[in-house]
C-alpha cells in the first residue's frame, strides 16, 4: 500500500530526500544512510510516494521537483526523471525567511491569513499525504499550548510557519489520519498543547530537530564515558557550514534554538551538567553542504589521570538527515496504521536532538536505536 509523502521545505535536505529516495527505488543505489534498511519492515522503501513539496521561495514555487533538484544538485548527482511529476506548491511563510537573501511570498501574503490557510487546506486535500516532513529553515519559536492559543496566534499572524503548518494539518485530521515529523528545532513534539490536539484527533506528531552528525556522535561518546564512570571535565563541539541553514543560523535568535536542542544531551546522558560549548558557530559559503565539525572531550580516568579526545570531520549535512527521513516516514505510516497517536518517545529519542514529549530525556543514539528496534518488533513493524 503506497505511503503518500509531502515535504515542507524544498531546500537541500528535501532535494536529497527526493533524489535519493527515487534512486533507491529504481535500484540505482544502495540505501546506505537509511538506519533500518537491513531489516524487513512493514512499509518497504518502494512504497514511499512523494506527492508534493511546499516552499515560499519564488525561485522554486510552481516548479517541478526535477527542476529545483537539477538546479541545486544537478552538477553533483543524476536527477531522476520521475521527479517531473512532483510539484512545489506555495506554502506558508509567516516571516520564516525574514532577514535572509531570498524573495519569498507565502499563501497568507497572497490571499490573507484566512484565505491562505484555506488554500493550503485545499492543496493538502488534493494530494492527501499520509506523512508530512518538516525541513523548513530554523525558526525562533516557543510552544503555544492550547488549541485556542494556536487559533489566536494563527489568525493574528503571531505564529511561525512550522506551528501554522502543524495546526492546519491538525484540522485536516478531521478528514484523514496524518503524521507530521518535525526535523527542525521548533518545539512541536515538545508542545503539550499540540500533542494533545493530535491525540484528540488521532494524529501523530514526531520531533524535534533531526539528529544527524556531530550531536549523535557526541552523545554516543558521552554514553561510553558514563558507562565506564569517567568524569567529564568539559565538552566543546562546533559546526561550520555553507548551506542555507547555516546562513540562517547567523541570526542569533535562530542559532539559540539550535543550541538548545544540541546541548540537551549532556545532563541527560551524564547525569550532571558538565561544562560544555555545543552549538553551530558560523557560516562559510565555500564549505557548501559539507560542514566542518570539531569536537574536544576531556575527562578524568582511573588513578586521577586525564584523557582527551579530539575529532575533526567533514560531513555531507543534508544527505545525512535525508536518509533518516526515509525511515521516519516508514515508521510513522506503520504507527498510524496501529492507531498510535500523539507522539512516541522511542521514535523521537533515536531520530531527534530534542525528543518529545516535554520533559523527555535524551539518550545516546546507540541506546535509542536498540530501544526503538525493540519497540518496532513488539508492534510487528519490523519482523
Amino acid at each position: 500500500m503506497p505511503v503518500r509523502v509531502a515535504v515542507l521545505g524544498a531546500g537541500l535536505v528535501g532535494m536529497h530526500f527526493a533524489v535519493g529516495l527515487e534512486r533507491v527505488k529504481s535500484g540505482e543505489i544502495e540505501p546506505y544512510g537509511v538506519p533500518f534498511a537491513e531489516y524487513k519492515m512493514e512499509v518497504p522503501i518502494d512504497d514511499l510516494e512523494i506527492v508534493g513539496f511546499f516552499d515560499v521561495d519564488e525561485k522554486k514555487v510552481g516548479k517541478t521537483v526535477y527542476d529545483v533538484a537539477t538546479k541545486s544538485l544537478g552538477q553533483l548527482l543524476p536527477i531522476p526523471r520521475s521527479l517531473n511529476d512532483v510539484q512545489v506548491f506555495r506554502g506558508l511563510h509567516f516571516k520564516s525567511l525574514a532577514g535572509l537573501p531570498f524573495k519569498a511570498k507565502g499563501l497568507e501574503e497572497e490571499y490573507g491569513i484566512e484565505g491562505g490557510v484555506q488554500k493550503l487546506f485545499e492543496v493538502i486535500d488534493e494530494i492527501k499525504p499520509d506523512v508530512v516532513l518538516n525541513v523548513i529553515t530554523t525558526e525562533n519559536v516557543s510552544p503555544l499550548g492550547s488549541s485556542e492559543a494556536y487559533e489566536k496566534a494563527l489568525f493574528s499572524g503571531n505564529i511561525t510557519a512550522s506551528q501554522a503548518y502543524a495546526y492546519v494539518l491538525s484540522k485536516y485530521l478531521e478528514k484523514k489520519k496524518i503524521a507530521m515529523a518535525n526535523f527542525i528545532p521548533s518545539p512541536l513534539a515538545n508542545d503539550e498543547g499540540l500533542i494533545k490536539i493530535y491525540e484528540e484527533k488521532e494524529g501523530l506528531i514526531l520531533g524535534d530537530d533531526g539528529a544527524t552528525g556531530a550531536t549523535p556522535l557526541t552523545a554516543d561518546i558521552l554514553e561510553h564515558l558514563a558507562n565506564r564512570n569517567r568524569k567529564v571535565i568539559s565538552i566543546a563541539q562546533f559546526n561550520i557550514g555553507g548551506n542555507t541553514d547555516f546562513l540562517a543560523l547567523t541570526v542569533p535568535e535562530r542559532n539559540l534554538m539550535k543550541e538548545i536542542t544540541k546541548s540537551s544531551i549532556v545532563k541527560d546522558i551524564l547525569g550532571y551538567d558538565a561544562p560544555h560549548y555545543i552549538k553551530p558557530t558560523g557560516f562559510l559559503e565555500p564549505l557548501g553542504d559539507k560542514k566542518f565539525v570539531a569536537m574536544h572531550v576531556w575527562w578524568k580516568t582511573f588513578n586521577g589521570l586525564e584523557d582527551e579526545l579530539v575529532v575533526n570531520i567533514r560531513i555531507n549535512d543534508s544527505p545525512a538527515l535525508a536518509g533518516l527521513m526515509v525511515d521516519a516516514t516508514r515508521i510513522s505510516a506503520s504507527l498510524l496504521r496501529r492507531d498510535i497517536k500523539g507522539t512516541v518517545y522511542e521514535v523521537n529519542a533515536f531520530f531527534m536532538k530534542r525528543p518529545g514529549p516535554p520533559g523527555s530525556k535524551n539518550a545516546s543514539r546507540i541506546v535509542a536505536y536498540h530501544n526503538l528496534l525493540e519497540k518496532l518488533r513488539e508492534l510487528g513493524i519490523v519482523s
